[in-house]
Parts: C-alpha cells; structure tokens; sequence
C-alpha cells in the first residue's frame, strides 16, 4: 500500500464521515465509530456492539461496548478520529486503551452519576450484566478505532481486570484499508498445528483438492474461541447453526462418551485457500503444517457446542476428535464452490440452501437490474441519478477507479451519489422492518443480514426493475423515519426506535404505503411524515423503559409483540394517500400479473387519453412509448386482456410518464 493510496482512503472516510453528520446529524466521533464498527461487525471481529460516549477528561473515555453471543467475552471501544493525522505513538496508544479500561473500575459511581434515561447509564447497566453474567466472563477485548496510523512497533499486554484477562486491539488506518480493501472476508484466518495434523491426501486436482483429517476437538474449540463467527462467513446456514442453544446432544457425547464422538459425529467440511504440507519420500501429503483461508462450511454446531463444552463446562474435550473434510480452493472460486459444498454436504438440513450460492443469485440480480434503473430526479434537480448497491464491498470505489479523468468521474458521482449507495445488509435491515421483523433488525447488521438470507432463500422474490424500485423506496422511507426519531430525541436508541416505528407504521396500514409513488417523487409526503411524527412518539414510550436496557430488549420478540399492540387510527389524510390493496414486496410471476392488471384496471380511459395527448403535445415519451401507450387505450376500448410481458411494458411505459412530468387529473 502506497502512502498516496493510503491518503486517499483517509480522504474517503473522512468525506464519509462528515457526509454522514451532514445528513442525519449527531457527533463526527459517533459517525466515525457508528462507520468502523459496522464494518468490524460485519467482518465478525466484535458483536453486538452499543455507541455510548463518556469522556470524564480527567483520565476515563469509552466510547461504547458490545459482547459475544454467549456473553463470555466483553468488549470495549474507544476512538480516535481526527482531520490532522499525525503518526500515532505507543504512549498516546497506551494511554488511550487505559483510558477504557479504566471505566470498569469507576462504573458504579458513573452509573450513579448518570440520568437513567442517558446512553452512558445504559451502558453502564449493559457493561455490568455482562460482567456479572452467571457463567463469567473468560475474557475483556479493548479496541482502539482511529483514522491516524500507528507508529508503535509493540503493545503492551492488557493485564486483567478482577482477574479476566484483558486483550488490546489496534486498528488504525492502514489495517481499516486493509480491511476494507480486501473483499467480503476481510484477512484470511491463517492455522497453524503443532504437531502437525495427519491427513490422507484423497484427491488433487487442477483446480481443487481434497484432503481428509481428524482435528482435536480442542483445537477446534480454541479456533473458535479465536475467530468465532469468521470462520464461518461463507456459509450463512453455518452461521445460524451456532445462533440458538448448544447442540444437547453433541454436549452429552463429548461429556459422557467422548471415545465415542468420532463415530456419532458427522464432523466438519471446511475450505481453505493455501496449504502447507508435509510430504513423504513418494510426495504425497502426510501432515498439515499450516492453512490459510480457513472457513468452516458445513459443521458450525458442532464446533460451537465444543466451544462451549470447553470454556463453560470446563472440559479439557481430551480424547474428542473431529473428522475433517477439507478443500483447497483458489479464492476466485470461493464464491462458487464453496455453496455447492455446503448444499451437498448436508442434504438432511431443513435449510439446506441457506448458503452463498443462493445469495449469489439474489444480489448478483439484483445489483444487475439496479443497475438499468435509473431514478426520476430529486425536486428541484435537472438530471437523473442510479442507487447504487454495494453487493461487495468497495464495489463503489472499484467502479469509480474505472473512470480515469477528472471529469468522467465526476459524471460518475453525480450519476451515482454516494449518499444513495445502499449496502446489502442496508437491504436486508429495510426488507426485514417491512416484514414486521423490527427484533431481527435491532439484533445488529449481520445478524440479521443471515435471518434474511436465510427467509429469501426460502421464498425467493422476484427481481425485476418493480422490486429494485421499492427497496429503494423502503430506504427512502427508513431514512425518513430515522430522522423523525431523532428529531424527538431518540438519542442511542435511535437504530431501535427507527426500526420499531418502521414496522409499526407498515403494520398499520396494512402495508399500503404507496412506495411506487415515494420511488416517483424520491421523498415522502408531508402528510406521511407527520404520521410517523406521531406514531414515532408512542413507540419511543414503550420501547424506551426506566430500568430496561433498551438495546437488549429490542432484540427480543417480546418488545414487537407489545410494540404491535399500539393502537393507532390510520389519520385520514394518510388513508387517502395509501393504496387501495395491501403491496407484497415478494411477488410470484402469479402474482406480479394479478399486481399489473390491477394497476391497469385503476387507469381509467380518459387517463390514457390525456397521457398520449401529453406526450405527442409534450414530446416526452418516445416514439415507441407512445404507441404502447395508444396499443393500451385500444385495448382498455375492446376489453381485451394484455399479455403479461406487453402488461409490463404498458405500465413500464405509464411509470415512465408520471416520472417524466405527466400529473394524473383528480377530477
């Protein structure tokens, strides 16, 4: 990495900071943290993570805390963020991990200190139920996020806390591009046995090979006390396998019976990137000395469950092996073998295709169709923009850098405003609000990116240019709302009051909000607004309780099933601008025609009428478009029914006039 190339993303990440405090408000700290620990998230480095800031300046700074699933591990976060970027020296990074830790000790008198209804005095609460979780925490993780490098060649150790070891993490600028810059994974997960682990060579290939072994199931457990849901990235079905209870049986065999475990266990299927062998005289391999790359894709329970069965049961996991199916594959290839590997693995797995293979489909697709659609132009703008959708990740910049002058890449940016980039777990957080899943939402961005994954492989939507339409509406919307609820000071659990409104309010109305027209005008109606205004109130009130750690409760079902029981009268005004039928955002071909005929019904034959008069008068549409338009009012005059593709075309072409200029009479 260049120093130039570095500059640059210190660049890009400070214009997205202040981009974001330029559009939702709040800190450039909180924007900057809010930025890094997505990403961290979504990497699977923290988990669960809450942004609180307390700055005591007088030798106390934390900025926010999360922890592991199965709260052994408790996390702590503190930030640098700063325009003048001088090199970061050990004693300042030092100071400023102390400065974290140092919150722990003095967390009863901030607590006292603190107005109950303030994130600092949640996180307090949330900091001490981990820390006094009846199975303890094993260890406390401090992570220093800065935008300055580090010039520090060493760090010190963490020392502990009442006796938990506490751990350091740096990730100053150049690790944060590396990340970034590295694809979906991040760093590779490299492995090293010692001894190494026997293995039986079972085929080679060009492109492949395949390995058998038997790992200990200590090693194992170690790995994933490490690594935890990294190692299981590729494969969203591994993923869920490890997000309910430990496996009962597969606990009882490796406490009772563990001479028998190998034999009742089906083991892992794992893939890794590169090897390094040991071979015998004849060449073949014998033993692993090393792997890079290492996922687990088929095996996620298991390896969770004796994670468990060594840190909380206490068991040395002596005498367990696991069998081992391993494959080396190019990285290019991950993201097409990888899910075949997992389907065929497993074929008795109710969710069998919860895998990367289907998510391919349906991001490869949808960012295809996104693609072609291009949006009406915002008020008061001449030209039109793209929404553009971040499949993998720094696929914005990677298009950008295809433009090499100074001006095609600022056509590009104003083609494709940065502030209308949605990533896919940004998809997955507006389809789940919609589908009344605020709980699932509230539960963090990859967290809820799986369940989604795992419900759109299930019932796969239809992706046409209608469905790219109305997630870009929903993000619309969304963002409405979450600038509604920050208005009303929903403060650090705005994330929660937002998705909780959202949900409500397409509950209410039957999801009848109109997102065509919202896609149409790219923003929503005052009328709209000042119903979430008043829906976003009563939800703040029953969301937000004295005594309730409010991040920890919207993760729960519960929280739904009482936010659901509101009552709220639809106002009138908003009844008039909702649809007439409830909109399904995952449409059949069935019932993508049923939608289309009866959107065609709803145009009236004077309307059809006044469009060809429009666009011959105006010269809007082109020449095509205004025969379709003609072919339409011929049909509405015999009463013939339209075939479903010239039925698209049809309203595509209907569509086209409204965003073009065409008003509807109300006459």
């Amino acid at each position: 990495m260049t120093i130039d190339q570095l500059d640059a993303y210190a660049e890009r990440l400070g214009r997205e900071v202040l981009e974001k405090v330029e559009a939702e408000g709040g800190a450039l700290r909180d924007a900057f943290a809010a930025r890094v620990l997505d990403m961290l998230e979504e990497g699977g480095y923290i988990a669960n993570h809450t942004i609180a800031w307390y700055d005591s300046r007088r030798g106390t700074r934390l900025h926010g805390f999360g922890y592991a699933d199965d709260n052994t591990v408790l996390e702590l976060y503190t930030t640098i963020f700063e325009y003048e970027r001088p090199t970061l020296n050990k004693t300042e990074i030092e100071r400023t991990l102390r400065q974290a830790v140092a919150f722990l000790g003095q967390i009863d008198s901030i607590r006292a200190a603190s107005d109950p209804h303030t994130a600092i005095h949640q996180m307090c609460d949330g900091v001490q139920r981990i820390l006094r979780n009846p199975d303890g925490v094993d260890k406390i993780k401090v992570f220093l996020l800065t935008n300055r490098q580090s010039g520090a060649r060493s760090m010190s150790t963490g020392g502990d806390f009442e006796g938990i070891p506490i751990e350091y993490h740096l990730w100053d600028l150049p690790k944060l591009e590396r990340q970034e810059s590295s694809g979906d994974l991040g760093e590779p997960i490299t492995v090293e046995f010692d001894p190494p682990l026997r293995c039986l060579s079972a085929q080679t290939g060009d492109s492949h090979s395949v390995v058998l072994a038997v790992v200990p199931g200590r090693r194992l457990a170690e790995l994933y006390d490490e690594y935890r849901t990294r190692l299981l990235q590729l494969n969203v079905r591994a993923f869920l396998q490890v997000r309910g209870k430990v496996n009962k049986g597969i606990r009882v065999t490796a406490l009772d019976e563990p001479e028998w475990f190998l034999a009742y266990n089906n083991g892992i299927t794992a893939t890794a990137s590169e090897a390094d062998f040991i071979h015998d005289d004849a060449g073949v391999r014998v033993a692993i000395r090393s792997l890079t790359g290492v996922q687990i894709v088929n095996g996620g329970q298991t390896t969770a469950t004796l994670h468990h069965v060594f840190k909380r049961d206490k068991s040395e996991l002596a005498g367990i092996d696991v069998q081992m199916k391993l494959t080396l594959v190019d990285p290019d290839a991950l993201d097409t073998v990888v899910p075949r590997i997992s389907e065929y693995s497993n074929s008795q797995n109710k969710v069998g295709q919860v895998d990367f293979s289907s998510n391919d489909r349906f991001h490869v697709d949808f960012e295809k169709v996104s693609r072609t659609v291009w949006a009406p132009p915002h008020p008061g703008a001449l030209h039109q923009t793209r929404w553009f959708y971040v499949r993998t990740r720094g696929s914005y910049e990677a298009e950008l850098d295809k433009h090499l002058t100074t001006a095609t890449r600022k056509r590009f940016r104003e083609q494709n405003p940065k502030n209308q980039a949605f990533t896919k777990t940004d998809l997955a957080k507006y389809v789940n609000a919609w589908s009344g899943l605020p709980h699932l939402v509230s539960r963090g961005a990859q967290k809820n990116f799986a369940e989604f994954q795992a419900r759109i492989t299930e019932q796969a939507p239809r992706i046409d240019d209608v469905y790219c339409r109305r997630v870009v509406a929903l993000k619309i919307l969304f963002h409405a709302v979450d600038g509604v609820a920050r208005e009303l000071g929903a403060g650090s659990n705005k994330s929660a009051i937002t998705a909780y409104t959202f949900a409500l309010l397409c509950r209410a109305t039957d999801h009848r909000i109109d997102l065509d027209r919202i896609w149409r005008e790219q923003r929503i109606t005052d009328v709209l607004r000042d119903s979430i205004t008043e829906l976003c109130g009563r939800v703040m009130k029953v969301v937000i309780r004295e005594g309730v750690h409010v991040i920890e409760w919207a993760k729960k079902e519960d929280c739904w099933t009482e936010v659901s029981q509101i009552v709220w009268d639809t106002p009138e005004s908003l009844g008039s601008e909702l649809r007439s039928t409830s909109l399904e955002l995952n449409r059949s071909d069935v019932a993508a025609f049923e939608e289309q005929t009866s959107r065609f019904n709803e145009i009236d034959p004077e309307t059809w009428d006044a469009v060809l008069e429009w666009a011959q008068e105006a010269g809007r549409l082109e020449p095509h478009e205004q025969q379709t338009v003609a072919a339409a009012r011929t049909a509405v005059d015999l009463g013939e029914p339209l075939a479903p593709a010239k039925l698209r075309r049809v309203l595509d072409v209907y569509e086209r006039a409204l965003e073009a200029g065409f008003a509807v009479s109300v006459e």
